[in-house]
């Protein structure tokens, strides 16, 4: 097994961190609706492990791709998106099954959410950056 590459690791928290920004702001919702129960609690948190557990996997895979021929990294990548599928689905059938159908299935959408805020806070960081090196090699 290899080692985690910071940037996936890098990336994966940042995952994490929206994960827990949007569950805690549908919790907030759910509450002031009047519809927060403890099955929206557990379906929320079922499902954001999930998906971020989802988003590590699918990391690890492009990084061990990298390091293949073109045509098994082809086969490996179909392998691992078939099989992470099939876990999100099984993991939203579960909280659909067990807890809120909607608290167990919305936050699979998050991380697609925190990758389309992610160019807006990568220019914030690679300014930063480049400021850093700028005052570095004065």
């Amino acid at each position: 097994m290899t080692k985690l590459d910071k940037t996936v690791a890098r990336e994966t928290v940042y995952i994490c961190v929206w994960e827990l920004i949007l569950s805690v702001l549908m919790q907030a919702i759910y509450l002031a609706v009047g519809l927060w129960s403890n099955k929206v609690l557990f379906g929320n948190l079922i499902s954001a492990y999930f998906a971020v557990f989802n988003f590590l996997l699918m990391g690890m895979t492009v990084q061990n791709a990298l390091k293949m021929e073109e045509k098994d990294a082809r086969h490996a990548m179909r392998f691992s998106q078939s099989a992470r599928m099939l876990m999100l689905f099984l993991a939203a059938g579960t909280g659909v099954y067990f807890c809120d159908p909607i608290a167990s299935v919305l936050p699979l959408f998050f991380p697609r959410i925190a990758v389309g805020f992610r160019p807006f806070i990568g220019k914030k960081n690679a300014s930063l950056n480049e400021e850093e090196q700028k005052s570095d090699n004065n």
